[in-house]
């Protein structure tokens, strides 16, 4: 009780939970770039959905220069559409639905959106549906906020029309919503030729790190990987699965194994589950990714902040209890993209997942994943798991990981240490006997998502694995590193992780002055 009483302590790292904004109209200029990176965003995600790619370039662009500015590096995350449908309103004008009328869904986009007609970007909807299914449409995401966004019975299908019974009074606005059919299967591919298309230019020329993708089945991850591994160096961008619908809960499992990462896509599954069970699946979501060592993002969680100041008091411990249940990174979607407070939102979050970190129970956290793992124990994962826990014993202040592909460095998170854990990424020299090319960045950059984990780039010139067990020079850089930004003290302890010839070492260091 008294902890709650003392002012929270600033800190170089706002939060080891990572947060991702979504750059648009309020997050572009690169003031408030720099602005969100100094609060602690390090992944931007850029929402295809609206916009076009010169526009997204335009804000990458600033993006780089924040980058430079600030010092801080941050991921790039590509959001692909997915298979959306979409109503037109070609007027531009607001279109008001009243509560218990009549409107009829029409796929003729040829009509003008009307309150008693809505053209729709897809022909089979007719087909879907049956009478008594529920149907919603709403601008943006799913928000809610039900005076902008409208839920709509069935009533009849008559030929290619559909005819919807309005359930609450709405004004829709803007000349373009989204539609979402709960638990209903769209048979529309999941990557779209436009998705494609963005992914094979904005995506090629700006070296993704992340896509995220709207996935219902294990198929999806496995069709996008094939697509990107076309284009060179896309082959080593993480796929993040979207998982927004009941499909995509079926699968969970399959597609766990084969994505890279999970994003929890709350506003979508609100739509398609009762309100009761969200936290049932995010609960669930979030357990089997921890185990897996894979990391997950949890998505709307201060919708308010959109428009207010602060959060709500359920947005507040919504988001404590994210990083409670295990979340790696928590996702600002409208709030950073059109809200009118992105920076402020970004750092409040931060400071509620720092909070929420101090009380996270590592110890029973820790036996769960060693129970999980069960024994024997790879040798990668008795490393990883050992260095944890005699980073905890020692008290240490950082672990220091050296890793040339991250994935040691993303083991030893996944066991949640107290303390921060700087990845120091060695750059590989490769050649195709033409040029050089040095890989490390895409590594450094993908662990941006990680919870805990701080990624730095080691000098080329040091290799990962050190023959005689004296990496001096660049564990030297690693602690001065830590040393300017404040977490590593005089007489501190430290727990370094790293290769030495053929076997893999943990060692506990004190500092002097």
């Amino acid at each position: 009780m008294a902890s709650i009483l003392e002012p929270s302590k600033p800190t170089f790292f706002p939060a080891m939970t990572k947060i991702v904004g979504t750059l648009g109209p309020k997050s572009r200029s690169v003031d408030v770039i720099s602005r969100c990176l100094d609060a602690g965003m390090s992944v931007a995600r850029f929402d295809f959905s609206w916009g076009d790619p010169e526009y997204h370039q335009e804000s990458l662009e600033n993006l780089r220069a924040a980058i430079k500015s600030t010092k801080k590096l941050c991921a790039v995350m590509l959001d692909t559409v997915g298979p959306e449908l979409q109503v037109l309103n070609k007027t531009d004008g607001p279109i008001t639905l009243e509560a218990d009328t009549v409107v009829v869904l029409t796929p003729d986009q040829n009509k003008e959106a009307s309150s008693n007609l809505l053209p729709l970007s897809y022909s089979g909807l007719s087909k879907a549906v049956h009478k008594g299914d529920t149907i919603f449409i709403g601008k943006y995401l799913f928000t809610g906020s039900e005076t902008t966004s409208v839920w709509l019975e069935v009533d009849e299908v008559n030929g290619e029309d559909v005819t919807c019974l309005v359930k609450n009074t709405a004004t829709l606005s803007g000349s373009l919503y989204t539609l979402h059919v709960s638990q209903i299967r769209i048979d529309l591919p999941t990557l779209t030729d436009n998705d494609k298309k963005i992914i094979s230019t904005w995506g090629v020329r700006n070296n993704i790190d992340f896509l995220s993708l709207y996935t219902r089945h294990v198929e999806d991850i496995r069709h996008a990987r094939e697509f990107l591994s076309k284009f060179g160096d896309l082959k080593q961008t993480h796929i993040f699965a979207k998982i927004e619908n009941i499909e995509g809960l079926k699968h969970f499992d399959e597609i766990l194994k084969e994505a890279d990462g999970i994003i929890v896509s709350r506003g979508n599954l609100g739509i398609d589950l009762p309100a009761e069970k969200v936290f049932l699946f995010q609960k669930a979501a979030i357990y089997k990714c921890n185990m897996a060592g894979k990391p997950v993002v949890v998505t709307r969680v201060v919708d308010s902040m959109t428009d207010n100041l602060r959060p709500t008091r359920a947005e507040a411990t919504d988001v404590a209890n994210a990083v409670l249940d295990g979340s790696d990174a928590i996702l600002l979607g409208a709030e950073t993209l059109r809200g009118l407070y992105p920076v402020e939102t970004i750092s409040t979050v931060g400071k509620i997942c720092a909070e929420a970190e101090k009380v996270h129970n590592q110890d029973l956290y820790f036996k769960k994943v060693v129970k999980y793992v069960g024994e024997p124990m790879s040798h990668l994962e008795s490393i990883a798991s050992s260095a944890v826990r005699a980073a905890i014993k020692v008290k240490a202040s950082v672990i220091i990981c050296f890793t040339s592909s991250g994935r040691a460095a993303r083991l030893i998170a996944k066991y949640r240490p107290t303390m921060p854990v700087i990845s120091v990424v060695i750059p590989q020299l490769k050649t195709n006997q033409l040029r050089w090319t040095f890989t490390g960045a895409f590594e450094a950059r993908q662990s941006l998502i990680v919870r805990g984990l701080f990624p730095m780039l080691a000098d080329p010139r040091h290799p990962a694995e050190s023959k005689s067990g004296t990496n001096e020079s660049i564990l030297k850089v690693a602690l001065d590193h830590g040393k300017a930004f404040g977490i590593i003290k005089p007489h501190d302890r430290v727990v370094v992780c790293q290769k030495v010839a053929d076997s893999s070492v943990v060692k506990i260091i004190e500092l002097e002055d």
